[in-house]
This record gives structure tokens, C-alpha cells and sequence, in this order.
């Protein structure tokens, strides 16, 4: 669609109450699932946190990446076994996770960003004590549970104009690596940094009161709707979880959390930066 000049500048107009409420701000992105394999949904994901920090929005990327540790996992003769939607992590499997999280996916990212002319900088949860961790389930090895977030690596990174890209795994004090899933992750950083907004990107609209019909989106849910909506089954399957780590992150104090489609295009600056939104708003 060609817009003139004209019309250029008065959505710039429009965007500008908006602009100047996040300016300053920090917004927390969970970033994983098809936008991230879909790449040119990734270039246009990228686009639109560099946009962001160029207006002055401090935003902070936490990524997962669980369909590349399968393929890799596969790839190399190994099988991925879930318990509980949560991956079973042996010795073997934590390298592997720990190969592509912090190493492939991580840089690639962080390059990405750079390239997009943003300044990004990648870091592990196991850089600085951002994560410790303890284990989970002895069913599930070495698979984390959050117990402490150091946020000072991060904010040191936001107050020199960084984009911090943060991988999700942490580490106990003997030192042992744990795979951490990237929602879990995600609303721990958010509530520690006490962030204005956390954007969970996910593959579905948000929450559906019908899981099969997108045009059932509930746009709004305040922690009390949210748990009556576990009760009566409307939140069930894969949702439970990632609707658990909305209202842990609004426990910790993130104002407002939203679960967003991230197949649909720039769908982070529509949330942010116009009257419409994206997704589900969950606040308290």
C-alpha cells in the first residue's frame, strides 16, 4: 500500500501519545515459536524492537527455541522426550540446549539486530548471576527453576543503549546448567526489572474462548477473569502455563502483560504504538 507524504506524517502523529508513554520505559519481549522459523517474520520482529529503542523505549529480548534444539537434538541421532509440555534434559541434552540457545540462535539475533541498526548485545542467564536456578523434577534432569534474578547485567546494557538479547538458561552456585522455559524466564526478568510491559509472542491470537475460532479473542483479562477462565476450562492444553507465567510476572509487578500472535506482521508495534493493540492484555 503506497501512503503519501502527507499521510506518513499524521501516523507519525498518531503514534506520538504513545511514543511518549513508553519513552524511557522498559518492555520485556518473549520472542519464540513460528516467528521465530519464519524469516521474514523475524527480519520484520527485528525491525520493530530497533524502532522502539530508537524512540527511547528500553526493550529487553528473551528468546527460547525449542523447535531448533528438536531439529538439532534429531539431527544428531537423539530424541526429545516432554513430560508435562517440558523438555527431559540429561547431560547430553543441556549441551545441545546450551549449544544452540546461547550460541546459533542467541548471535544470530544479536547480528540481526545489529544489522537492522540497532547496538545488541547477547547474553546467557548464566552471564553476571542473571539466573540461578535449581532444578525443577528429577524427572526432567536438568530443567530449572527460577530462584534469583540479578538484573544488574541488564540494566547496565539498557543505561548504555544496548539491546540486551537474553537466552534462557541459568546455573546453580556449583555451577550446573539448567534449561529454563522461555516463558518461566521471561516473566522472572520482567518482574525483577519491574517492566512496563511484557509481550509474550506466541502461535495462536491469544486467548480464545473457542481455541478453534480466532474471532472469539478476549482482548482484556484482569487476574481474577483469568483464573475463572482456568476453572471453567476456557484456558486449557498449552495455555495454562504461558497464562501462569502472566499473572506470576503481574505478581512481581510488571504493570500489563499481553499474549500476542507473533505470525501476524509488526504485531509488537501495533501493540504499543496505536489505539487497536494485539492479543490479550492480562493487568491486575
Amino acid at each position: 500500500m503506497d501512503f503519501s507524504n502527507q499521510q506518513r506524517a499524521e501516523i507519525l502523529v498518531q503514534a506520538l501519545p504513545y511514543i511518549r508513554h513508553y519513552a524511557g520505559q522498559i518492555v520485556v519481549v518473549k520472542y519464540g515459536g513460528n516467528a521465530m522459523i519464519n524469516d521474514q517474520l523475524k527480519q520484520q520482529v527485528m525491525e520493530d524492537i530497533v524502532l522502539l529503542r530508537l524512540i527511547g523505549v528500553r526493550v529487553v529480548l528473551c528468546h527460547g527455541g525449542g523447535p531448533e534444539i528438536t531439529e538439532t537434538m534429531r539431527r544428531m541421532g537423539k530424541e526429545s522426550v516432554f513430560i508435562d509440555g517440558l523438555r527431559v534434559t540429561d547431560q547430553e541434552t543441556v549441551d545441545i540446549v546450551q549449544m544452540v540457545l546461547a550460541g546459533k540462535i542467541n548471535k544470530t539475533l544479536v547480528s540481526l539486530l545489529n544489522v537492522k541498526g540497532g547496538s545488541a548485545v547477547g547474553l546467557s542467564g548464566m552471564d553476571g548471576h542473571l539466573i540461578t536456578a535449581e532444578q525443577k523434577d528429577e524427572r526432567l534432569g536438568y530443567v530449572g527453576r527460577v530462584t534469583k534474578v540479578e538484573v544488574k547485567p541488564i540494566l547496565d546494557l539498557l543505561e548504555k543503549g544496548y539491546i540486551p538479547v537474553v537466552s534462557t538458561l541459568g546455573c546453580d552456585r556449583a555451577g550446573h546448567v539448567y534449561n529454563i522455559n522461555g516463558d518461566t524466564a521471561a516473566a522472572a526478568i520482567a518482574g525483577a526489572l519491574g517492566a512496563k510491559r511484557l509481550i509474550m509472542m506466541t502461535d495462536i491470537a491469544g486467548i480464545l474462548r473457542d481455541r478453534e475460532d480466532p474471532a472469539t479473542l478476549i482482548p482484556r483479562v484482569t487476574v481474577a477473569e483469568a483464573r475463572a477462565l482456568f476453572d471453567s476450562g476456557v484456558i486449557s492444553g498449552g495455555m495454562i502455563p504461558k497464562v501462569e507465567c502472566c499473572l506470576d510476572a503481574i505478581e512481581k509487578g510488571v504493570q500489563k502483560v499481553i499474549i500476542m500472535d507473533g505470525r501476524v506482521p509488526h504485531a509488537i508495534l501495533m501493540e504499543l504504538l496505536t489505539d487497536e493493540g494485539a492479543g490479550t492484555m492480562v493487568a491486575p
